[in-house]
């Protein structure tokens, strides 16, 4: 997600642990933040004490930087408040262990969580609520045109064009947009234009915002013709009416009594658009959709032997089960029913050892989801010992399978994610080409993870970074393919927890964009959340 979005926790606690003999307890809720890559906690900030009470709704905030292709564990502690440091330990009142995704991820930004320990109590809950802040995000376009400007160069009419500044605190300006120059009129109408909010009036709409008109001379002495002050509020009025601008100049308004003005500026058209951000989408009830395909291709070796892609031992992992756990717990904070749909590919299936390319991984057809990212590991490797490692390796029916889900609610309610893992030898190109050229008009991602030690050229081309895929003269209507190679995130060191995190970190981190890209060319705006 766009560095910047940053995210507001509000903190309340319903029904706390009552330790205080002669009064209430004096709550405060201490917010720690894991470290990326380890298991060390760092104390972020604590909200306000609240006197005397079990049911507190703190007002201090925490504002954190969010990052959807991280996972960003939280701490809430709640030690009993301030006067009661003497007590220890036992006055605790209870902690919990949230990650911000999963915050966000809940309905309308709302998560309630047990307070836990503190044995053989109940300690109550803690409320959190996530906003984004608006660093207003709003786009405005408007058009101007102007009339009867002075006339600047000798022989023909002016040349003009508009200078646009926004006001700092200081009182200094800053240019923040040029028209074009309209050739030769003192009656031009320029283009419509766009403009951030932000650029304009840096979200303070009753800041002066300045327009100088000058005349354009091919040497770049532009001659001031003169200059009018408006703000943000004052332009938006124009939704309704004409708004006229006389267009002054200071220096002939002190030497000639008869000076009326050097023209008029008129505000033909002004309209706002909001910039939608992925949290608007997830906030308004879109769901991911979590599916996950693995390769089970003879090219990745016979899974009991310590050379197979597939061979996990008593003390690690296999690559297929570390990338779909890096990629899956990630995801998993996003999909409410938490049901992930599996499948394999490149295997004779029992019992009577037919290929397929599209078997369940928990063998059962009419519902292949399995529950959660512990449920797809383990049907794997059931399926590791009931299948034959076969061949070819083919992606178009799985990519096709998920695209025809997707085909079914194109609301922007839903949205797909596709993860394939493969040894990436693969053998239907122009039939996966033409799913993905196919796939990219709906509401899905697909993101492939290379494991072992190929060459991944046709990975690469599908990825779509470098040139836009394209199959039989069509050609891809967004980019909606990650592909990274898992050997460039096992480190030396041995530190999996670390190097897991940064595949995660690089495989998620174009979903975002690609679920506004879908959102912006289908016109979908996101729900707004109810109010309470």
């Amino acid at each position: 997600s766009v560095p910047g979005t940053k995210v507001e926790l509000t903190v309340s606690c319903r029904n706390l642990l009552d330790l205080d003999t002669f009064s209430k307890s004096d709550p405060v809720v201490v917010l720690f933040v894991q470290v990326s890559g380890s298991t060390e906690w760092k104390e972020f900030g604590r909200t306000e004490v609240i006197d005397n009470t079990l049911n507190p709704d703190f007002v201090r905030k925490f504002v954190l930087d969010y990052y959807f292709e991280e996972k960003q564990n939280l701490r809430f502690d709640v030690p009993p408040g301030s006067h009661s440091a003497l007590c220890g330990a036992q006055d605790f009142l209870g902690q919990a262990f949230v990650a911000l995704g999963e915050v966000i991820g809940s309905q309308r930004g709302r998560l309630e969580r047990p307070l836990t320990g503190v044995p053989g109590k109940r300690c109550g809950t803690i409320l959190l609520l996530a906003e984004e802040l608006s660093n207003c995000r709003d786009i405005v376009t408007m058009q101007l045109c102007a009339n009867k400007l002075d006339k600047k160069d000798f022989f023909g009419k002016s040349d003009p064009f508009l200078v646009f500044y926004r006001s700092n605190e200081d009182g200094t300006f800053t240019i923040c947009h040029k028209t074009e120059v309209v050739k030769n009129t003192l009656n031009p109408v320029w283009q419509p234009f766009t403009i951030p909010v932000r650029a304009l009036c840096n979200g303070d709409y009753d800041r002066t915002v300045k327009i100088d008109v000058y005349d354009w001379d091919r040497d770049g002495s532009h001659d001031f013709i003169g200059e009018f002050a408006t703000s943000y509020r004052e332009l938006s009025r124009a939704q309704s009416q004409f708004t006229v601008y006389e267009v002054l100049n200071p220096r002939k308004k002190c030497k000639k009594k008869k000076y009326v003005n050097s023209g008029t500026v008129t505000l033909l058209s002004f309209s706002v658009e909001s910039e939608f951000t992925f949290v608007d989408y997830i906030r308004g009830g879109t769901q991911l959709n979590f599916t996950v395909a693995i390769d089970f291709t003879a090219s990745n070796g016979l899974p009991s032997q310590p050379t197979s892609l597939h061979y996990a031992s008593p003390y690690q992992l296999s690559a297929y089960a570390l990338a779909l756990k890096a990629v899956g717990e990630i995801i998993q904070d996003y999909d409410s029913d938490k049901l992930f749909p599996a499948y394999g590919f490149g295997a004779k299936v029992p019992p009577d050892g037919k290929i397929s390319h599209q078997f369940p991984l928990n063998n059962n057809v009419e519902n292949p989801s399995c529950a959660g990212i512990e449920g797809v590991l383990e049907s794997y490797l059931q399926s590791l010992r009931t299948v034959q490692l076969y061949g070819p390796t083919n992606f178009a029916p799985v990519i096709n399978q998920v695209a025809g889900t997707a085909a079914q609610v194109t609301d922007g309610s839903q949205y797909h994610v596709l993860l394939i893992i493969t040894d990436g030898v693969i053998s239907d190109m122009l039939q996966t080409k033409e799913a993905i050229v196919t796939a990219s008009s709906l509401p899905m991602s697909i993101i492939i993870v290379g494991v072992g030690p190929a060459e991944f050229e046709a990975m690469e081309e599908l990825d779509g970074d470098e040139v836009r895929l394209s199959s039989r003269g069509r050609y891809a209507e967004r980019d909606i393919v990650q592909f990274v190679p898992f050997r460039d995130y096992v480190d030396d060191s041995g530190n999996q927890v670390l190097s897991m995190a940064r595949l995660a970190k690089d495989v998620l981190a174009e979903i975002p964009e690609q679920l506004l890209s879908y959102m912006k060319t289908r016109d979908i705006k996101p729900r707004r959340a109810d109010p309470e």
